[in-house]
């Protein structure tokens, strides 16, 4: 007989009410997997699953529910349940949670919430959506520099409950202003009369409130940090960002980058629950614009429609999609490049200088093997039809090959200096993705090869 998933047990055990049992299965699961465990159930088995885990483990299951279940929760708990639940939560969790819910909810849990949590993610709220500030959580261990290691350790045992990481603490001073960070290996490796200044780090890397959070996630990332700290204009303590914060914003940066780089307006809701209108929606308005940019190509191919023979017109295609797949291959490095800081506006010519060697290299072998292959293909298959009479096949390999090199030239060039420019002037790189460079360098490489075919064949 097959073994049962965890999923249909725990369904099983709910369906029997064999409560005892199915909160004894659940306390040993991953807040995050029962979070995935209770979007399969069904709607109205989701609050009877809740009741039955024991209370931080429920708190912490919260945090990792998606919205829309948060909110069919939060309706159906009492007052007392659902002040229960932001006692428990970290003030990041809540804050995200607040910013995704229905201004209604939002009222009902300012409410349950006792007064200082309520101020706190009031200040929190403040914040410019996208800043360090408004993923910050200020449950934090400070420690004072005049303490010794055992008193550093009393603290954290009476405090650390509390905290959303022990693991690194702050040094500041009666006015919160931050002096230095020490680790719990540093704690933990010192003797216990040891003063807390003598084995403090006094250079402190940190972010201010309005910092962008992309930023301090890759500074996090960059530094391989649990926690960044977060100060105000003075220098005073206010909060941390802690790693897990941090990959859900770098997470939240590739999902827009993902749509921004596919021509799609970026969407803060799941595939399936986002609905076909606005899916639809999302997709238009940036396909409207790209096809109503392309009519400059098509206005360009009629201008030269009549000194085009059937042969010339016969190798536009694969011009355009040569030099749009060059653009795309570019920008893509590039953005890549932008998003995890390995370069900057400052590095501008060292990368356009880059792109530019390596489009000489690229379009020369391509020019090359293009060329032989259409003096091979016309000279043996369409060496006796009309669409090979009168046409100097030496020729028409030279037009095509200098205009496959330029188009590479160009596109390479363009992926590279948009999305930096992009960046300079405070917009997402990957705007300049593969759609927007290959309308722009296929108008381009269309110009560019009639008025030298026109030139070199004197048609």
């Amino acid at each position: 007989m097959e073994e049962k998933t965890m999923q249909e047990q725990a369904f099983e055990l709910l369906k029997e009410r064999k409560y005892p049992e199915l909160r004894e299965m659940l306390a040993k699961m991953e807040p995050a997997d029962i979070a995935l465990l209770l979007e399969e159930a069904d709607i109205e088995d989701v609050p009877r699953f809740y009741r039955i885990l024991p209370k931080e483990l429920a708190a912490d299951t919260f945090a990792e529910m998606e919205p829309d279940m948060q909110e069919l929760l939060i309706k159906a708990f009492s007052d007392n349940e659902l002040g229960e639940v932001l006692e428990e939560m970290f003030l990041d969790d809540t804050v995200d949670m607040i910013e995704e819910m229905p201004a209604a909810i939002v009222k009902r849990i300012l409410r349950v919430a006792d007064p200082q949590k309520r101020e706190v993610i009031n200040n929190l709220l403040n914040y410019p959506k996208d800043s360090a500030g408004s993923i910050m959580t200020i449950e934090y261990v400070d420690l004072k520099k005049s303490m010794t290691v055992a008193e550093a350790f009393d603290r954290i045992r009476k405090t650390a409950v509390d905290k959303e990481t022990i693991y690194t603490c702050y040094v500041t001073d009666p006015g919160r202003h931050l002096l230095g960070v020490v680790t719990a290996k540093d704690l933990m490796i010192s003797s216990p009369d040891q003063i807390i200044g003598d084995i403090m780090d006094e250079d402190v890397i940190y972010v201010y409130t309005h910092d962008d959070k992309e930023d301090v996630a890759n500074q996090i990332d960059k530094y391989g940090f649990l926690a960044m700290p977060v100060v105000d204009n003075e220098k005073r303590l206010v909060g941390i960002v802690t790693v897990d914060d941090a990959i859900d914003v770098l997470q939240e940066e590739i999902d827009e980058d993902f749509a921004l780089m596919a021509a799609v307006t970026p969407s803060e809701e799941s595939y399936l629950k986002t609905s076909v209108f606005k899916h639809a929606r999302n997709r238009l308005i940036w396909l409207l614009i790209l096809m109503l940019s392309a009519t400059f190509t098509g206005m360009i191919i009629t201008r030269y429609e009549e000194a085009m023979s059937a042969l010339l017109v016969s190798f536009l295609p694969m011009l355009m999609d040569t030099g749009g797949n060059c653009g795309a291959q570019s920008s893509a490095m590039i953005i890549r490049a932008l998003a995890v800081d390995e370069i900057g506006f400052k590095d501008f010519f060292k990368a356009v200088f880059k792109e530019l060697r390596i489009a000489l290299l690229v379009g020369f072998t391509l020019a090359l093997v293009n060329s032989l292959r259409i003096f091979i293909m016309y000279e043996l298959v369409y060496k006796d039809t009309d669409l090979y009479k009168g046409m100097n096949l030496w020729l028409v390999c030279l037009v095509v090959g200098v205009t496959l090199m330029g188009a590479v030239l160009l596109a390479k060039l363009l992926g590279c200096i948009l999305p930096m420019l992009a960046k300079k002037i405070g917009l997402d790189p990957a705007i300049m993705a593969s759609p927007l460079i290959t309308t722009i360098v296929d108008a381009c490489t269309v110009l560019l090869y009639f008025n030298i075919a026109i030139w070199v064949l004197r048609i």
